[in-house]
């Protein structure tokens, strides 16, 4: 039974390592989809091990889409992220498939499902050389603080290590003498939304989290990295601000043991778990959660999707 007028789309959200990539391939291979990545980390090539990068086999199981698109020198703005998104959501339907869109980068999703519009401030490269100059002698926390004196809400939801997005909320705070987290322009979700959550009890998920990036360093992870810096890629790229590669990079330069690397990558993570729950909320009535190690989930949820088109 066709439940609205608008073009489905299936959401897969929830925290990091909760288990959002496997779940979906699943889905996808039962309900004839094709995946859109909505984890800014997966859009670089090269950056495969310390961002959990569905593998080879797990992407030939279903077409994939927005993976190893940009170089780690190169930045994919997020306006560019919904333009090339929603087009991709378009082709999919015509080709007769159910779009899913999956990640743990909430204003990468909510870009595309509510259809913001960034605001239309021209950048001030003046102002931006004068922030980076502030971020280099005073630190990254020091201008995220400033954020967060600014504007709360735009703080609470930008990762501290992302300083061109820091450095750009600022930028628009600074020009127009408003809040950030007030200028997204916002309007009705051109699709019809089915918002599957999954989500894990907080020592679980830590749990997980701390056995992906154990194996991480088993797999190579300190390899990676080595490559990338033989390539020229800086550590100082965007990039390569994705947790963990600024932590190899120190290894590398024999500034922390492998195992300090460990325990501060964990450490950040779990930061970054509690801030992307502020994107996806619990109490949100527009997402159905469900707990991925309960049994005969994948058929409650496939049931749930069939039901809600």
């Amino acid at each position: 039974m066709m439940h609205s007028l608008k073009p489905p789309l299936v959401l897969i959200v929830g925290p990091t390592a909760v288990g959002k990539t496997e779940l979906a391939i699943q889905l996808a291979e039962l309900l004839n989809g094709e995946i859109i990545s909505a984890d800014s980390r997966l859009f670089y090539r090269g950056m495969d091990i310390g961002t959990a990068k569905p593998s080879a086999e797990e992407v030939a199981r279903v077409p994939h889409h927005l993976i190893d698109i940009v170089n780690p020198n190169e930045t994919l703005s997020l306006a560019v992220f919904q333009q090339k998104a929603m087009e991709l959501i378009t082709g999919i339907h015509t080709r007769g498939h159910l779009p899913f869109l999956v990640g743990g980068t909430g204003q990468y999703i909510r870009a595309v499902t509510e259809g913001w519009t960034p605001p239309e401030v021209t950048p001030d490269e003046k102002m931006r050389t004068v922030l980076e100059k502030m971020k280099e002698e005073r630190g990254l926390e020091w201008l995220h603080d400033k954020l967060r004196d600014l504007d709360p809400e735009s703080a609470e939801k930008i990762d501290a290590r992302n300083y061109r997005r820091t450095i750009r909320a600022l930028e628009v705070i600074f020009t127009t003498g408003k809040k950030f987290s007030k200028q997204r322009g916002q309007g009705d979700s051109p699709y019809h939304l089915i918002t599957i959550g999954l989500i894990r009890p907080r020592a679980e998920l830590y749990q997980r989290v701390d056995e992906r990036i154990d194996l991480m360093f088993a797999n190579g992870f300190i390899d990676e990295v080595k490559g990338l810096l033989n390539k020229g890629y800086s550590p100082d790229l965007p990039g390569m601000s994705a947790i963990g590669y600024r932590e190899c990079v120190r290894v590398i330069k024999g500034e922390l043991t492998i195992e300090q690397a460990k325990a501060e990558m964990k450490r950040i993570t779990r930061v970054f778990v509690r801030r992307q729950a502020n994107w996806f909320k619990e109490s949100d009535p527009q997402i159905k959660w469900f707990r991925p190690n309960e049994k005969n989930v994948r058929e409650e949820i496939v049931q749930f999707i069939r039901n809600s088109l």
